[in-house]
This record gives C-alpha cells, structure tokens and sequence, in this order.
C-alpha cells in the first residue's frame, strides 16, 4: 500500500529533520528515506543524477538508475565506452543526487567510483529482461548516429546473433560503485528554512553536522 506522497510531504516537512532523529550510519538512514521513497510511489525513486568532469574542466550532468546500495556504495550499470564512462576513468571523482522533490527531500552524494567485479556485473545482466540485454549490445552509447534506423538494425542483427541462447555478458558493460565521501540529508521546511545534515568520512565512522540553508 502507498502512502500519499502529498500527505508524506506536508507532514515531512512540519515534523523536520534533526540529529537525534538520524541513523549513526548514512547507509542505514539511506535505506530509511529510500524505502519511504518508494512506499509512496514516486515515479523512479531510484533515479540518481551523476555529475561527472571531462579533461578540459568541463562538467556534464545525466540520470541513472541505482540498483544496489551496501556499505560499499551505490552501484550503477552503464556502457564502460560512454562518455561518463570515459570521463569516470580520466577522473573517479563524481556527485551524485537522488532528488525527491515530490517528497521535499534530497539526497546528494560526493565520492569517487570505481569498477565492480565482473562476476558483480553478470550478477545483474542475467536478471534484466531480454530486451534490455539486446540493446547493451547494440548500442554504441554516447556514439553519434544518423537515424534510429541504424540502432534498430543492429539490434535486429543482435536478435539474430543470440537467438533464442543466453545473452552473454558484453566486455564493455558493467558496474560502477560510488564510495561516498560524504552524504548530505536534505529536507525541505517551510519559509526556505531547510533541515540539511551532512556525514563526512571521519577514520572508521562518519561525522555528522548540520548545515544552514
């Protein structure tokens, strides 16, 4: 059952945020806000902006989907031939933000990434739907291409290759974990005046502090 996202957000933003409110460790108090994420049926909880750098300083910003988070980090799947694919090797450092407007609630994250396992990566692609597992093959990502009909083409020609077989897991597909530096809370309050806490590495734990808004 949902719970009304309207009513989530009204009654999150009177009650607040406040220390002794949050979980010692980010992940656990992750976990706590994504779960109530979902339980209220915002389109893509999981969505996550992903801020990397290319050499020349340059910026670039796009969504992907979180799908596993653990004391490690939170790991994403993408083309390792992307261009933030690109940019993460030339540069690990990233930002990372769950916005939950809907809910009067952000998550941002500063850390640096790196490669999952292989077996971690095959782990997922045998669990995504066939049709997905196609188009890993048959896009080029981040390649320009001169119509639609030239991808449609080469994931007919993919469905030809496996058939009805098991798809294999493509050697430039895979994961990236981002390990959190730091993670910063963020929930909305009336007149801009924000609840915004922030845990920051600190040796073995985490530093927790408040922030103005």
């Amino acid at each position: 059952m949902h719970l009304n996202p309207e009513a989530f957000r009204a009654h999150a933003m009177e009650v607040g945020l406040s220390e002794p409110d949050l979980d010692a460790d980010p992940i656990r108090q992750f976990q706590t806000w994504y779960e109530e994420a979902i339980g209220t049926g915002i389109p893509e909880p999981n969505g996550m902006g992903l801020a990397t750098v290319a050499p020349d300083g340059q910026p670039s910003l796009r969504t992907v989907l979180l799908k596993l988070y653990d004391q490690r980090g939170f790991v994403f799947f993408t083309n390792y031939e992307s261009r933030k694919a690109t940019e993460m090797d030339g540069n690990p450092k990233v930002a990372c933000l769950f916005p939950w407007v809907g809910l009067a609630r952000q998550v941002c994250i500063l850390g640096q990434v790196e490669k999952i396992s292989t077996a971690e990566s095959l782990g997922y692609f045998v669990t995504r739907p066939r049709g997905s597992q196609i188009g890993a093959w048959a896009s080029h990502q981040s390649q320009v291409i001169s119509s639609r009909s030239l991808l449609e083409m080469k994931v007919a020609e993919m469905r030809r290759r496996f058939g009805e077989g098991e798809i294999p897991l493509p050697d430039f597909w895979g994961g990236f974990r981002v390990i959190p530096a730091s993670i910063e809370f963020w929930q909305g309050r009336e007149s801009r005046l924000h609840d915004r806490f922030r845990y920051s590495r600190d040796g073995d734990g985490w530093a927790v502090t408040r922030l103005a808004p």
